[in-house]
């Protein structure tokens, strides 16, 4: 089944990138550090046919898009390779350019039990999540974040994120272990290198949510505050 948590390796000609992507039900949710990618996929037999489309979630222009356009649609299809799958397919935004994939499941058995959500809690959907770190500490993460009926799958071009969360009422609260996927000290010498659990609370309502949190990475026990913008309902 197609259907999981997966860590992406994708290269469009010979630039490459990554990110995570959550598959279900029909539906592909995911994106990484300056992107969102929204689509469907659809099981024929042997082989899985999806449709991305590319939104970005982060201005910085240092984040330049791959097809050199902020929204792209791809079109591809793929197979199983093992426990991966593979695809191959193109951009209609870059005509005669080469698309192609990697996608590695995050293991089942990682996977947090979802927490409790009641009226007024925070709504099922992707989100684009912008983290700053306080107490002068440079640095930041910015990804994207599946919330499910208490539970969290998320990520970016170099981590992903696993956690649980209880919301009512327009609050919430909970708990994000951070975990490599790509190797991220030299870009990222703050969670780089170390898996980092992370416990918030803060505010919900229908467009988003602020939080306010502590990061245990290493031996350094860390301050940070992070907004979430709803892309999409889930």
């Amino acid at each position: 089944m197609f259907a999981g948590f997966y860590a992406v390796r994708f290269q469009l000609n010979d630039a490459v990138g990554r990110s995570v992507m959550y598959a279900h039900d029909g539906k592909l949710l995911g994106g990484n550090s300056a992107f969102a990618h929204i689509g469907s996929y659809e099981e024929r037999g042997e082989e899985i046919d999806i449709e991305v489309k590319t939104v970005r979630h982060n201005p910085d222009p240092n984040y330049r898009a791959m097809a050199g356009t902020d929204e792209a649609t791809l079109i591809a299809k793929g197979l199983a390779d093992g426990e991966r799958y593979r695809f191959k397919g193109a951009l209609k935004e870059v005509p005669g350019a080469v698309f192609q994939s990697v996608m590695t499941p995050v293991t089942e058995e990682a996977l947090p039990v979802a927490g409790g959500v009641g009226e007024g809690g925070i709504v099922n959907g992707l989100y684009s999540i912008h983290l700053r770190m306080l107490d002068g500490v440079e640095g930041g993460l910015t990804g994207v974040m599946l919330l499910s009926n208490g539970r969290i799958l998320g990520g970016d071009a170099s981590f992903y994120y696993l956690g649980t969360y209880t919301s009512q009422n327009g609050r919430w609260k909970g708990q994000i272990l951070n975990q490599e996927h790509t190797p991220a000290l030299g870009e990222n010498p703050v969670f780089g290198g170390h898996e980092v659990g992370i416990g918030f609370s803060g505010t919900c309502d229908e467009a988003g949510a602020l939080v306010e949190a502590t990061a245990l990475a290493g031996k350094r026990s860390l301050r940070l505050t992070a907004a979430l913008k709803l892309m999409r309902r889930a």
